[in-house]
């Protein structure tokens, strides 16, 4: 592991005390990637990477699959052991877990822009999967369309930068869909679906103020029609 273990763990308690994720336009996308990730899950044990305050899990657990939550602050753990007294819950950071058993479903919702080493997260999930297993992840993409407005209005210099938001929330990168497929193939993945959600064509304030939850669901929706530009990117990957 390239990180210093307590360093991170300090990180990632930080993280959690001030987490907004599960606010405004946030909530809904967490919502719409597990509509998207229903799709693909597959009938056999679940690991969550990554579960933070558990919106996901809120939804995982009702498919009463065997189930399992890897995550690195202790307040979210201790959060989703009283709240799911059914699954497991781990509390580690995902360089040290060791699973004993294989995956058929491994879930990382917005993980892999928070990782030290992203490719080294896939290759370590790889290992875990079933032979019919699937990874589903789902990233912010760095060429949405308020993104690149950012950059024609100055305040990004680049579609990639880190805004505050993405400082906030503890990202260390913004994928754009060529960097994303290319993490998948060095991690010896084959991609099966490569898609997008949420046409984002505003910052969250501004659509958390006017917008109806109709008209934040059809942008959702809309966002699957146009992946490469869309505010979100998904993956269904297997070996």
């Amino acid at each position: 592991m390239n990180i210093d273990a307590e360093q991170e763990r300090n990180r990632l308690d930080s993280i959690a005390s001030v987490s907004l994720y599960g606010h405004g336009a946030n909530r809904a996308t967490i919502s719409y990637s597990y509509r998207i990730f229903k799709r693909f899950i597959q009938e056999g044990p679940i690991l969550e990477l990554g579960p933070a305050e558990g919106f996901m899990t809120d939804e995982l657990v009702k498919l009463g699959l065997p189930m399992t939550a890897v995550e690195g602050a202790v307040d979210f753990c201790s959060s989703l052991r009283q709240r799911y007294p059914q699954i497991e819950v781990v509390h580690a950071l995902f360089e040290d877990y060791v699973p004993d058993r294989k995956y058929d479903s491994i879930i990382l919702g917005h993980v892999l822009e928070h990782v030290d080493d992203p490719i080294d997260i896939l290759s370590r999930a790889r290992e875990w999967l079933s032979e019919r297993g699937r990874i589903l992840i789902a990233v912010p993409n760095a060429r949405s369309l308020h993104r690149q407005a950012a950059v024609i209005m100055g305040m990004l210099e680049f579609e990639e930068q880190l805004n505050q938001s993405d400082i906030h929330h503890g990202h260390r990168r913004v994928y754009n869909p060529e960097t994303l497929r290319r993490d998948f193939l060095k991690a010896g993945l084959r991609i099966e679906v490569f898609g997008g959600y949420w046409m984002k064509p505003l910052s969250n304030p501004q659509i958390e103020k006017d917008w109806s939850p109709q008209l934040l669901d059809a942008f959702m929706e809309l966002g699957e029609r146009y992946p490469d530009i869309a505010g979100e990117l998904y993956v269904v990957a297997g070996l």
